[in-house]
């Protein structure tokens, strides 16, 4: 099949019409004419060296230069070859959202800084872009000549009936979804699923849609070896629908994959969809066709609550059935970053009572729940604003068991099948920022906290608990890196040998790791056959008698390779 071919079949299932269909297959071509295809590098596929950074570009701020030249100064005095990869959350000049209302994807925000400060840290590090592209500000220069009535941005948007039953979309705020507003034909209603502020786009228009394609074209081309996907679940819209992860927002991901399959091969698609987890799991496609990487959003709730409980067996229940769908596939593993921590992702996976107890730590702990609206005038929790070390721990209990949890919990997160992304503010021990989320009024600024870079330097340096979160964090990323073991493809096995233990291998051929992590205050005492080997977290003590006492929150990474047989 040639590219042509393709494209237009693509643009079939999307469209579903020959004449929509032939309109946006001249327009993407037309768009797309300028970048000549590219071939695949060398490059193989994730390995244990790969870890992803998530921060904003002005999470770190100095007086003497901007976010993104202050963060990269940060990266090569801090952390060095510790981390691989960095997510920059959305860079682009914007109106409100924290950076989520896009006025022009083509341009870098002045207060981070210029596309030349990006290409210098996509020097050294692989760069994941944010693809906001479900929506742009009311600000943008595409709204505006919608307002105006200019051709073709009449058709960039969603204009809506306010009298219509929209009783079954699926709301992810407890917002109105329509806006009403002003144009130079009078007034009229729009969609606008998270704010205001955020105008959906139309990507029945096929403008829309080779607009898109070329900006995440650009997006490769200015640096990006990741794609984000933000909110992609929502982008296509149907009435009587519920508007969310419909066959079309499916073969919407199909379509970006085969473009960038063709110009830009070596860049990885990964999903942002805040659902339950069967439903998470679908945008995987075939384990060939949609998303290289997923979220693991269950992730983040179901290891708060284990921590709290000291309970391992919903954890490793639910982990026991994690496979990715195919070796081009893998889970992208986070517990915190710049939203909150998801609730929705535990519906079948937790009681309401056990999720009761998450939602009453977080309130307890200084946080703060948010709601979505269920359509037929009732809400649920939706989110949970707070540090990841405040949710696992309150403000009565000891430094000792916040970090050892804490630790405990990231130790999780960089041991499992999958590719790990560690938030900047909890790899720098950050904890709840009250005044940020008071006098924005936003609830996630809670974890959006800035720091001087300059102070946050001389806090690492020292004995502070963030130098010992740090210090820690880094030593563990280190040692990971060595051991093959800890790729993303390489098989996992979890063992349930204490409901007080995490327990699960990592294998690469001849090499085994055993990873133990006590999710309670109390020492353990581990038996198995798999408890042989040298612990690489404890700087390689032997441990071969079959049992292994651990400490309160310790963690423990079991090193065993079988002697070679001899003939």
């Amino acid at each position: 099949m040639t590219w042509d071919e393709k494209l237009y079949a693509r643009l079939k299932g999307l469209y579903r019409t020959n004449d929509r269909t032939e309109e946006a297959f001249r327009k993407v071509t037309e768009r797309l004419s300028s970048y000549e295809p590219q071939e695949k590098g060398e490059a193989c596929g994730l390995t244990q060296e790969d870890t992803m950074l998530i921060t904003y570009g002005n999470t770190l701020v100095s007086d003497t230069a901007k976010g993104l030249q202050t963060l990269s100064v940060f990266l090569e005095n801090c952390v060095g070859d510790a981390i691989s990869h960095v997510h920059l959350l959305p860079m682009f000049p914007y109106t409100s959202d924290d950076g989520f209302s896009v006025v022009d994807f083509r341009q870098i925000n002045p207060e981070l800084g210029t596309w030349d400060d990006v290409s210098r840290l996509a020097e050294r590090y692989g760069l994941m872009f944010d693809a906001v592209i479900n929506h742009v500000s009311r600000s943008s220069d595409w709204f505006q000549k919608f307002l105006k009535r200019e051709e073709p941005y009449t058709g960039y948007f969603i204009e809506c009936d306010p009298a219509a039953d929209y009783h079954t979309v699926t709301r992810p705020r407890a917002l109105p979804l329509l806006t009403k507003v002003e144009t130079a034909d009078g007034e009229t209603y729009v969609w606008t699923t998270f704010s205001t502020d955020q105008i959906d786009l139309n990507y029945h228009c096929p403008d829309v849609l080779a607009e898109i394609l070329d900006i995440l074209v650009g997006f490769c081309r200015k640096g990006a070896k990741f794609i984000r996907l933000d909110a992609i679940g929502y982008a296509w819209k149907e009435m009587g629908t519920s508007c969310m992860g419909l066959p079309q927002a499916h073969e919407l991901i199909k379509l970006i994959r085969d473009v960038l399959g063709r110009y830009a091969p070596d860049t990885r698609l990964i999903t942002e969809t805040n659902v339950p987890q069967q439903e998470n799991l679908s945008y995987f496609g075939n384990g060939h066709d949609e998303a290289n990487l997923i979220y693991q959003f269950p992730l983040p709730p179901l290891t708060m609550y284990t921590m709290l409980t000291g309970d391992s067996r919903v954890l490793t229940g639910w982990l026991s059935q994690q496979t990715p769908p195919s070796e081009e596939t893998a889970f992208f593993n986070f517990l915190s970053s710049h939203d909150g921590i998801g609730v929705r992702p535990t519906e079948g996976i937790l009681t309401e009572e056990q999720r009761q107890i998450l939602i009453e730590a977080t309130m307890k702990n200084g946080g703060r729940v948010s709601y979505k609206d269920n359509g037929d005038g009732t809400k649920s929790p939706y989110e949970l604003n707070i540090s990841y070390q405040d949710a696992l721990a309150g403000p009565e209990e000891s430094d000792e068991t916040r970090i050892g949890r804490f630790l405990a919990a990231h130790t999780l997160l960089i041991s499992l099948q999958g590719m790990p992304g560690i938030y900047l503010n909890s790899l720098v021990g950050s904890r709840n920022d009250y005044k940020g989320a008071l006098e924005s009024g936003i609830p996630r600024r809670i974890n959006r906290p800035q720091l001087c870079e300059e102070q946050l330097e001389t806090w690492l340096k020292g004995g502070t608990n963030r130098s010992v979160i740090f210090k820690e964090l880094i030593r563990r990323l280190q040692i990971r890196k060595k051991h093959k073991a800890f790729s993303p493809a390489q098989e996992q096995k979890v063992y349930m040998l204490d409901s007080r233990v995490i327990a699960f291998t990592r294998s690469e051929g001849p090499e085994r790791i055993l990873v133990l992590i006590n999710v309670t205050g109390e020492e353990v005492a581990c038996r198995s056959d798999l408890i042989d080997g040298t612990d690489l977290l404890a700087e390689g003590a032997a441990i071969s008698e079959g049992e292994l006492v651990l400490h309160p929150y310790q963690s423990a990474w079991i090193k065993k390779v079988p002697k070679e047989e001899t003939l």
